[in-house]
């Protein structure tokens, strides 16, 4: 869960998904050898351009959502969110060409994402 600012002038990052175009928060699958928290800073750099910036060692919560696989079944899937502090944002980005990204409030990303338990984090920060 990516964020900048702070209190009452806190927003977080939002990107859209590759296959639907649903805002979500970057987020990806473990990476071997790096920790849960590292990987997340990973996936930030690689979906929404998050640079030199710091995870939380813990995660602040976790939602579930149903992934999709190319076979058209679906798989439950738990996410764990780590908070990230965002310090840099770059233009150019891996997944640059395939997501657009977003800083909005957290009631507007309450809004905006679909996920239950993902907006009850999100509306746990307004």
């Amino acid at each position: 869960m990516c964020h900048r600012g702070d209190a009452d002038k806190r927003e977080f990052l939002l990107v859209t998904s590759r296959d639907t175009g649903r805002w979500i928060i970057p987020k990806g699958w473990p990476i071997r050898g790096l920790k849960s928290n590292e990987a997340a800073l990973q996936e930030a750099w690689e979906e929404a351009g998050v640079r030199n910036s710091c995870a939380t060692t813990d995660p602040i919560g976790s939602y579930t959502y149903n992934k999709r696989q190319s076979t058209g079944f679906e798989i439950p899937v738990e996410t764990l969110v780590y908070a990230v502090e965002v310090e840099e944002l770059s233009a150019d980005f891996p997944e640059s060409h395939q997501r657009t990204r977003k800083w909005v409030t957290a009631v507007e990303a309450a809004d905006m994402v679909a996920e239950p338990e993902l907006k009850a984090i999100f509306r746990d920060r307004s």
